[in-house]
């Protein structure tokens, strides 16, 4: 496979559009979108005083020469002219530089906003986030790390845009506002040759074009494996931030399995590679400043030497000297511009390419070819529906199900055979899943692991929905119907409610949520398995009960033989033959 820094040399000016591409395609959103006027503005007025500071520029280069001139012919009264020309051109220098920068941080901390919400709205809608995680090994890093891709990304992309377009149209304006300077200070530069005379004019403009020429190719040529490792070097980072977030999101469940010393290596592991390929980012850093330093330390003394010819000569004053030192700088630090900044060229191509996979996972076909269609009351129909793996193997096929009020199922078999999987299908989370799907309306899921918020407990018990718009008395009840009532005094106690509870506790809770918002429709999976079968008794029945108040339906995945008293009918998932083209089918008999 051919990396991002092995392209080959006939698909150069390819590669380079392609980067342009994308580049507009993550730019132009922002700049079309409802925050357009004010995003223009900003970048408007950051041009404006960028140009405003190459006029300066152009300002305090003249004054060099008369400043200089003055010293050499000892002329206090120009002098202290120009010492004072200097104090204001200096100020007006210093408030250009300081309103650049902060209409520059602002309009990237805006960009960064806007793309950070949008991204977030794509991620969460339609369970992109779930999905996401479920390719997550299945598209070769494609869609790797999310949350590293919206917090540092978006804040890098935004920031090296910004920061490189402005730099390069600094350089440009600065390129031909000095250009036409350097030339007229330059003078002619004549040799002999083969019996004739030759005139170069404008000598020191070509010498500043070939040595920068000089210095762009080398640049390149010596930097571009930095291209490919600072993207691989977000990618081991995230790696690694993600590894530590696994082992304290399940801290109680490694401590009670003595794995610390397994995720111990494992965090090393990621740590080593961390290393590896920052230790080679330093060393290719390094090989290219071996290049940079030297050749940026030269360009300071560079003209000087090409020049003092001519002063020694008396053909030029000390003054113009240093104008044209000061013009050659200018003039040289523009064509420089792709070597001063190609390591944040690097960095600002991988963080591209990183946005723009991450973009097209989110804005790609959901893999999903279900129709959920939300019928009011009317119980839940699936048609051919088709339940497969990420890999492709199918599990279950052409199931035709019907469930209506007042029914209570169980769905049984044996593990792996699909039964929580179908139910994320029933759901509409399931991207590997094709066919139809009616369910009702008024219908809660509940996780074998519910999900609690940190934060206060009315917060974790209300979820998703807003605390707000349940009173005390009813918050209490729930609590108390889930066999919690320890709890009713700590509503306004904020906890990581997930380490703090025992699993039985969370499921009780996750009850609790039910009892609380009382749906007509209510689909378990597992919801009981950490209880006491005398508390899942008590809870299933309070669970059958709403369900008959609100003539609703009950849906069950569940392996204790106690739960099946209170469903009146059971599906069963059972294996089938070798080269079956599914590999289980359902069938149904009485609970």
């Amino acid at each position: 496979m051919t990396t991002t820094s092995e392209v080959p040399s006939v698909g150069k000016w390819t590669a380079t559009w392609q980067q342009v591409a994308r580049v507009w395609a993550l730019t132009r959103p922002y700049f079309t979108s409802e925050d357009r006027y004010k995003a223009w503005a900003l970048l408007g007025a950051i041009v404006l005083l960028n140009l405003g500071t190459v006029y300066l520029s152009v300002l305090l280069n003249d004054w060099r020469r008369v400043f200089y001139d003055a010293l050499q012919e000892k002329n206090a009264a120009v002098f202290w002219v120009q010492l004072w020309r200097f104090l204001y051109l200096a100020l007006a220098f210093v408030l250009t530089a300081i309103y650049s920068f902060y209409l520059t941080q602002l309009l990237e901390l805006r960009w960064r906003s806007w793309m950070t919400h949008k991204y977030l709205a794509q991620w969460l809608a339609q369970h992109q986030f779930y999905r996401m995680e479920l390719g997550r090994f299945a598209a070769a890093g494609a869609q790797d790390n999310p949350d590293q891709r919206i917090q540092e990304d978006i804040g890098q992309f935004t920031n090296l845009t910004i920061g490189l377009s402005t730099g390069l149209l600094n350089s440009v304006v600065t390129l031909a506002s000095f250009v036409g300077i350097l030339w007229g200070l330059s003078g002619g530069f004549s040799f002999h040759w083969n019996g004739s005379e030759y005139v170069i004019y404008g000598f020191m403009v070509w010498v500043a074009l070939l040595y920068c020429l000089f210095g762009s190719v080398l640049t390149h040529f010596i930097g571009k494996p930095q291209i490919q490792l600072n993207f691989q070097q977000q990618r081991v980072e995230a790696d690694f931030r993600h590894r530590m977030v696994r082992v304290r999101e399940y801290s109680e469940s490694i401590a009670l399995e003595h794995g610390a010393a397994v995720e111990g290596n494992q965090l090393g592991l990621k740590f080593r590679r961390v290393f590896a390929n920052q230790l080679a980012l330093i060393q290719a850093q390094k090989r290219l400043m071996w290049f940079t330093v030297p050749f940026g330390q030269t360009a300071s003394v560079f003209p000087i030497i090409i020049a003092a010819p001519r002063f020694f000569s008396g053909a030029i004053a000390l003054g113009e000297l240093m104008q044209i030192a000061s013009a050659f700088g200018e003039v040289q630090g523009a064509l420089n511009w792709f070597v001063d900044n190609y390591q944040q060229l690097a960095g600002w191509r991988a963080t591209t390419d990183r946005l723009t996979s991450f973009s097209q996972a989110l804005q790609g076909p959901a893999n999903s070819s279900v129709e959920t269609d939300t019928v009011a009351n009317q119980g839940l129909y699936s048609s051919d529906l088709e339940v497969a793996l990420p890999n492709g193997e199918v599990l279950l096929q052409h199931l035709q199900l019907s469930v209506t009020a007042g029914d209570s199922v169980l769905l049984s078999g044996p593990s792996g055979s699909g039964k929580s999987t179908l139910f994320r299908s029933l759901a509409g989370i399931w991207p590997y899943a094709r066919g139809r799907v009616a369910r009702a309306t008024e219908t809660m899921f509940l996780p074998q692991r519910p999900y609690f918020p940190d934060g206060i407990l009315r917060d974790a018990l209300a979820y998703p929905l807003d605390c707000s718009e349940y009173s005390d008395s009813a918050l209490q009840q729930a609590l108390r119907d889930a066999l919690l009532p320890e709890l009713c005094s700590q509503l306004d106690r904020s906890a990581a409610w997930s380490q703090q509870l025992s699993g039985g506790e969370q499921q009780r809770l996750a009850i609790a949520r039910v009892l609380l918002k009382k749906p007509r429709w209510i689909f378990a999976d597992e919801a009981t398995s950490a209880l006491d079968e005398a508390a899942e008794a008590t809870l299933y029945q309070r669970l059958r009960d709403l369900v008959r108040e609100r003539n609703g339906s009950l849906v069950s995945i569940a392996h204790r033989p106690g739960v099946a008293a209170y469903h009146q009918r059971h599906w069963t998932l059972q294996p089938q033959a070798e080269g079956a083209a599914a590999r289980f089918s359902l069938s149904e008999k009485p609970a």
